[in-house]
């Protein structure tokens, strides 16, 4: 597939809401209010920004003005019913952007719902429990190997075209579903389950989605986050697995025009997240194991990190879209299970080079 770049970024609003959609007695039919984050995902044409490599910035500065309209607001005085889909259908329609692929709404951090170009409604919740585990099939001497324990983070993905219901999935339809399998996993010892004797993260991610998927037909990703920084994505027909690694690294922006305090020598701490897709180990029940991810990828990791971009060889310049372009020349080869990278240089405002024919929804 093709290279596809896109540009992220997110900005935030305080609001209060009432939802009446929903049935009587339902919490979200009380007044209530959120610190709601408004994401944005876009292919920006080249020449778009009023400088190259200033993508970033200007679309953080184009979305925050958009939702500022919303910020310290009653959110019924300009939505009839401001659920989180609505209100990503709102900013969607004030927003004069080129390649808009993605406007995302976050109402919690457990729960948002992303909307794509086809106007289909992807809705996420999350939930956590706390279980012990061992990989019995890993390489002698491998850590996982002993019982250890984690609080694994659960992503639900569901998706739904949105035609001209107002409505699309009440994530109380979702905590139903979910109720049965937490009971299971909860403060368990993995191993102990049926259909997880081997409980890898990708293998858990599918063990979910043959429980969850005849309740919830819209179900389209299970994500398990093992750590706050590796996890696994399963849609019923492949594996995918991620592994997030932090940058601290100064920069310049070279097109920066004179006086612009990004021209001259300034820093951030980067999250990096390295995507890969690989068919399922059979044996390990493991894609790749998440320690050889970042064992592979060191030599690169270390021509960055603590380091002044501008010195780094080969690097056009420091603005997002470079870096991430860098950075598949150099760890493509090392890694050829690699089809997205992500980079932030601040939360949720960066970009994205994918060349994969259908990646999941943007991690949360």
């Amino acid at each position: 597939m093709p290279e596809q770049l896109f540009f992220t970024a997110a900005a935030s609003f305080e609001a209060a809401r009432q939802v009446a959609l929903f049935p009587a007695g339902h919490r979200l039919q009380r007044l209530h209010g959120h610190s709601f984050l408004a994401t944005l995902r876009a292919a920006l044409p080249q020449g778009w920004a009023h400088f190259p490599g200033a993508e970033v910035s200007d679309l953080h500065v184009q979305l925050a003005r958009c939702v500022a309209a919303l910020d310290y607001r009653l959110l019924n005085e300009a939505l009839e019913h401001p659920t989180d889909e609505n209100l990503a259908c709102w900013v969607r329609s004030r927003l004069d952007l080129p390649g808009i692929e993605q406007i995302g709404i976050q109402s919690t951090r457990h729960h948002g719902v992303d909307l794509d170009r086809d106007a289909r409604a992807h809705v996420w919740r999350r939930y956590r429990f706390e279980a012990a585990h061992r990989l019995p099939n890993v390489p002698a001497g491998h850590k996982c190997a002993r019982m250890h324990g984690h609080g694994f983070d659960v992503i639900l993905h569901a998706s739904v075209a949105r035609d001209a219901r107002e409505l699309g999935i009440d994530d109380a339809h979702l905590d139903r579903c979910w109720a049965p399998i937490h009971a299971m996993l909860h403060q368990a010892c993995l191993n102990e389950i049926a259909g997880l004797e081997n409980p890898t993260s990708e293998l858990i991610a599918s063990w979910i989605w043959e429980r969850m998927k005849p309740a919830s037909p819209e179900l389209s990703w299970v994500t398990v986050y093992e750590t706050a920084s590796c996890g696994a994505h399963y849609d019923g027909r492949r594996y995918r697995i991620w592994k997030e690694i932090p940058l601290d690294c100064a920069l310049r922006l070279e097109h920066a025009p004179e006086g612009d305090p990004r021209r001259r020598t300034h820093g951030h701490t980067y999250l990096l997240r390295l995507h890969l897709n690989a068919a399922l180990d059979q044996t390990r029940g493991w894609t790749m194991d998440f320690g050889d991810v970042k064992a592979i990828f060191a030599p690169v990791f270390a021509r960055l990190d603590h380091r002044a971009l501008y010195e780094t060889k080969g690097l056009e310049d420091n603005d997002c879209a470079s870096i991430v372009r860098w950075i598949r020349s150099e760890a493509a080869p090392l890694l050829p299970q690699l089809d997205r990278i992500d980079l932030e240089e601040t939360h949720g405002c960066g970009a994205i080079l994918v060349w994969d024919d259908g990646p999941p929804a943007l991690l949360v």
